[in-house]
C-alpha cells in the first residue's frame, strides 16, 4: 500500500462479481466515479445532509480499497467492483445528478479515518430497510436523522461512532503500485525495506514460527532475509528469500487481513508505520531538525492558505512559531493547542504535499522544485531522485569535492556520497539522508552557482548573488 492515502486521479471498475472473468473492466476518473455511485446509491431528493454522509462513507470505501490495494494484492487487474455484494453500485455511462455532482465536487478529496490511523476508513454501509450492517451506515436512516437537523458529520459520528474525523485538501494523484522497482533481498535498504520489516513484525504476532526482525532500520540483513524466507514457506512461495512481486502483495495482503485494515473496526495503520516525517511531539521550547523542517512547512504554504505569518527557519520553537501553529490549526478546523502532534504534523504534511505536487518538475535554467516531502535515502527510486542527481550533478561539475552521479532515478552508493560531500562542505551530518534541510542546501548552491554563471556571462539577473 502506499506510505499515505492520496485522491486517485483515476479508477479502475470491474462490471461483475470480482470472480467474473468475462465482466469488463473500465477505467474513469475518480470523481465521475464517486458522482456515479452516488447517483446510483442514493436519491437526489435527500436532505444534503444526509447526501452529504453518504458520499464521505463512498469516498472512504473506495479509498480503502485503493490504499489497501485490496484486489491488486490479489492479483486482479482492477481496483474495486460494481458489485454490491462485495463492493458499491456504479452504472457504466449513466446520468448524473446535478445536486450530487455539485456536493462530489465540493468533497470528493475528502475521507474518514479513526484518529491516529492512517488509511481512509473502510466505511461500510446498506440501506437500512432491506438489507442491514450493524455498525454501519443506514441509508434510509440517514435521511431521518437529517430530517431532525443533524449534520454530515452529526450523521457520520451516530453510525460510525464519535472517534471520527474527516480529512479534507487530499492530495491527488495517479495509482501506482507500492510495489519495490527492484526485488528486495539481502544487501537491499531504504523505506521499502523498512515497510517490509514492519509488516513481517505484525504479522509474526498472528504467526509466530515467522522470526522477529530485531531493528526496522530499513537495511535487510540475515534476520529480515529468515523472517522473509520462513512467510515464503508459510503461505507457499518459493522459499529464496528476495522478495519480488508476489511475495510483496503476499505480505501486503496478510498484513490487510492480520490488522483488518477492510473490516469498520481495525487495529489501523499509525503515520509513524510507513513514514519517517512525523518527528514526534514539537511545542514551545522544541529545538532540532524536526523543528526546522515544520518551520520550512510552516512558511511554504503561507501564501496559500494564508495564515498570516511567517517564522524563521532557525529549529527553535518559540513564540512565533507557536502562532503560526496556532493560525495553521485554525484554519484548518483542528484543536487550537499550538502544540504540533501527529494530527497536525500530518495535516500539514498534507497541505504541503498537495501544493507540492501541482508544480511541474523541472531541474533546467536555474528553476528548482521545493523539497517532494518525502525523505530521500539510499534505496529510494523516483522523479525526484532524478531531479536530486541532476542538481548534484551541475555542483559536482563545478565544486571538486562533490563526486558526479550516474542520472538513474536510483539513490544509490554514488548518490550517497554526493549527498554526503555537500552535507559537510555546509557543516551539515554527512548521513546521506535528504530531508527539508538537506534538500534546501542542495537547490539554494546550484541555484547560486547556476545564476553567478549567468552573472559572469553578463546577464544580471536583477539581484546580488553571495557566492
Amino acid at each position: 500500500m502506499p506510505s499515505l492515502p492520496y485522491i486517485p486521479d483515476s479508477i479502475t471498475v470491474h462490471l461483475g462479481a470480482p470472480n467474473d472473468a468475462s465482466a469488463p473492466n473500465v477505467t474513469v476518473p475518480f470523481i465521475e466515479y464517486i458522482q456515479n455511485v452516488a447517483s446510483s446509491e442514493i436519491y437526489p431528493t435527500w436532505p444534503e445532509s444526509a447526501l452529504r454522509a453518504n458520499i464521505y462513507a463512498q469516498i472512504s470505501f473506495a479509498l480503502n480499497r485503493i490504499y489497501t490495494e485490496y484486489y491488486r494484492s490479489r492479483g486482479y487487474p482492477f481496483d474495486i467492483t460494481n458489485s454490491t455484494a462485495f463492493d458499491q453500485y456504479f452504472v457504466y455511462e449513466r446520468e448524473i445528478f446535478d445536486n450530487i455532482r455539485n456536493i462530489v465536487g465540493d468533497i470528493f478529496n475528502s475521507y474518514l479515518r479513526r484518529p491516529g490511523n492512517v488509511e481512509p476508513l473502510y466505511a461500510q454501509y446498506c440501506d437500512g430497510i432491506e438489507v442491514s450492517c450493524p455498525g454501519g451506515l443506514s441509508q434510509w436512516g440517514s435521511v431521518n436523522l437529517a430530517q431532525q437537523g443533524y449534520t454530515p458529520y452529526n450523521i457520520l459520528q451516530n453510525y460510525y461512532g464519535d472517534d471520527i474525523e474527516i480529512v479534507t485538501n487530499v492530495p491527488v494523484g495517479s495509482i501506482e503500485s507500492s510495489v519495490p522497482t527492484y526485488p528486495l533481498q539481502l544487501g537491499s535498504s531504504g523505506d521499502d525495506v523498512r515497510i517490509l520489516q514492519i509488516r513481517l513484525n505484525r504479522i509474526s504476532d498472528n504467526y509466530p514460527s515467522i522470526p522477529k526482525i530485531l531493528a526496522t532500520d530499513g537495511i535487510f540483513g540475515d534476520d529480515t532475509e529468515a523472517a522473509v524466507l520462513r512467510f515464503q514457506e508459510v503461505f507457499q512461495l518459493t522459499p529464496d528469500g528476495v522478495v519480488g512481486n508476489a511475495t510483496w502483495y503476499a505480505i501486503e495482503r496478510i498484513y490487510a487481513g492480520v490488522k483488518r485494515l477492510n473490516e469498520l473496526y481495525s487495529e489501523g495503520i499509525t503515520l509513524q508505520e510507513v513514514t519517517r516525517q512525523y518527528p514526534g511531539t514539537l511545542e514551545r521550547g522544541s529545538i532540532g531538525t524536526g523543528v526546522r523542517n515544520l518551520q520550512f512547512f510552516l512558511n511554504y504554504i503561507e501564501p496559500y492558505y494564508n495564515t498570516g505569518i511567517t517564522v524563521d527557519v532557525d529549529g527553535v520553537f518559540g513564540e512565533s512559531t507557536e502562532q503560526a501553529v496556532r493560525n495553521f490549526q485554525r484554519f484548518m478546523g483542528l484543536p487550537v493547542d499550538g502544540v504540533v502532534g501527529e494530527q497536525t504534523w500530518y495535516t500539514l504534511y498534507n497541505a504541503y504535499r498537495g501544493i507540492v505536487q501541482t508544480i511541474p518538475v523541472r531541474y533546467t535554467d536555474g528553476n528548482t522544485i521545493p523539497f517532494p516531502g518525502v525523505l530521500l535515502r539510499q534505496g529510494s527510486e523516483s522523479e525526484d531522485v532524478r531531479v536530486l542527481q541532476q542538481y548534484l550533478n551541475y555542483i559536482a561539475e563545478r565544486i571538486p569535492e562533490v563526486p558526479s552521479v550516474s542520472v538513474t532515478g536510483y539513490f544509490g552508493e554514488q548518490t550517497q556520497a554526493a549527498v554526503e560531500a555537500v552535507q559537510a562542505l555546509y557543516g551539515l551530518e554527512p548521513n546521506g539522508l535528504v530531508g527539508v534541510i538537506t534538500w534546501n542546501t542542495i537547490t539554494s548552491l546550484y541555484n547560486d552557482l547556476y545564476q553567478g554563471e549567468r552573472l559572469q556571462e553578463g546577464q544580471y539577473p536583477g539581484y546580488e548573488i553571495g557566492m
